[in-house]
């Protein structure tokens, strides 16, 4: 039974070691069952904590945009311990942590445009913030874009140096 249980859960999705005890234990699986389901199929790499907080951090940081705080928490969420948790979360380089902040605000500019500066800034900054970014890089990010969307966007006049001819 615990096998089974464990199998149908592991065709659905990648789950941790914790996920799989958790969903045995709600279950009232016994616990010397579970125990050696859960170790057999370690043995074997149907259960590897490891390549799940590695795959986890790559797909949610591209696929999302989350910061190393949001990914290490939920990965703890879900059960990792906190040495795999750390060693995934090596795996993210800060430049592309930061370039992938810079990609978000990008992309929300558009719909901040034509609002008060400090407005702009605070609904930036939260965005970034709910997405795990620590304020010192948020505003760093924040404040490079907006200073390229501003060079990109300053009004065409006469006074520019360029010939009109």
């Amino acid at each position: 039974m615990a096998r089974a249980i464990c199998l149908r859960l592991l065709t659905m999705a990648p789950r941790t070691r914790a996920q799989l005890a958790e969903a045995l234990r709600k279950r009232e699986v016994p616990q010397e069952a579970a125990d050696a389901v859960l170790e057999r199929f370690s043995e074997v790499g149907l259960i590897d904590d490891e390549a799940f907080a590695e795959a986890w951090v790559s797909s949610r940081h591209a696929g999302r945009g989350l910061a190393r705080k949001a990914l290490a928490s939920e990965l703890r969420h879900r059960g990792v311990d906190e040495e795999t948790v750390k060693d995934a979360m090596e795996q993210l380089d800060p430049e592309q942590e930061a370039e992938t902040a810079r990609g978000l605000v990008r992309r929300k500019l558009s719909s901040t445009r034509g609002l008060d500066p400090a407005v702009r800034t605070r609904r930036l900054a939260g965005m970034l913030a709910r997405k795990g970014y620590g304020p010192g890089l948020a505003f760093r990010v924040i404040r490079e874009v907006l200073e390229d969307d501003e060079a990109e966007t300053a009004p065409f006049t006469e006074d520019s140096g360029y010939p009109l001819d």
